[in-house]
């Protein structure tokens, strides 16, 4: 998928396009984990006190998937949000281009190695 750039660092049409189905794809499988972890939190059972503490835990941690799922689907909207300005591919705290490696593992990633590593 590697990302080539022009010397301006803005990505070719080529690319661009390349990496916007990449997204569109991440993006439908985080939605499809999504509806999955909805459908399984629509059942509730209802326990007493002292029961169903393994229940309670798998809804606990859905509820956790469920948020994790939805922050990604948000980061990966920014991403292609950024494909459409042109910004996509660059660190959003140094502006320089993201290793393509980096974006192949991570598509919606706003940092580059170093500023990831330094938490910026």
């Amino acid at each position: 998928m590697g990302t080539q750039r022009s010397g301006d660092n803005k990505m070719t049409t080529l690319d661009s396009i390349s990496e916007r189905e990449t997204l569109e794809q991440e993006l439908a499988r985080t939605q499809e984990e999504l509806d999955l972890i909805n459908q399984k939190l629509e059942e509730k059972g209802d326990f007493g006190l002292g029961q169903g503490a393994s229940t309670v835990y798998e809804w606990e941690m859905n509820l956790a998937l469920r948020e994790s799922a939805e922050a990604k689907i948000k980061s990966i909207q920014a991403a292609l949000d950024r494909l459409d300005q042109g910004d996509y591919g660059l660190c959003e705290v140094c502006g320089q281009p993201i290793d393509p490696g980096r974006l192949e593992i991570l598509p919606h990633t706003t940092l580059c190695v170093r500023c990831a590593q330094a938490g910026r």
